[in-house]
């Protein structure tokens, strides 16, 4: 199994790295039913960070400027108890930055 850039483009992501991320999810999960909620964006973002590094280096530069700026802009911690409305903020802005590289990257696309 590959994931690709799209037809006809080569694999940004191969099996053992899909694999990877999938038990990341699966597992953080689990834990999660455990955890504090703060926890959840955490391990969210510490997969989309993951997966980020795996397709840098075979994307396009767009989405390896996504993942090199915007993605890795946001902070490795939990969802602060204090300052949840700048964190919360931060995420919103994290959302617009990859709405705005999906809508060019899908226009760029489109016969």
């Amino acid at each position: 199994m590959e994931i690709t850039k799209g037809q006809g483009n080569p694999p940004v992501l191969d099996e053992d790295e899909a694999l990877e991320l999938l038990a990341y999810l699966v597992t953080a999960a689990r834990t999660q039913v455990d955890e504090a909620a703060e926890y959840g964006p955490l391990r969210l973002l510490t997969a989309a960070r993951r997966l980020g590094s795996a397709i840098a280096p075979r994307a396009s530069a767009a989405t390896a400027g996504f993942v090199a700026g915007p993605l890795a802009a946001v902070p490795e911690l939990a969802v602060p108890r204090d300052g949840r409305e700048e964190y919360a903020a931060r995420l919103d802005e994290l959302c617009r930055a990859l709405a705005g590289h999906l809508t060019a990257h899908f226009a760029r696309e489109s016969p």
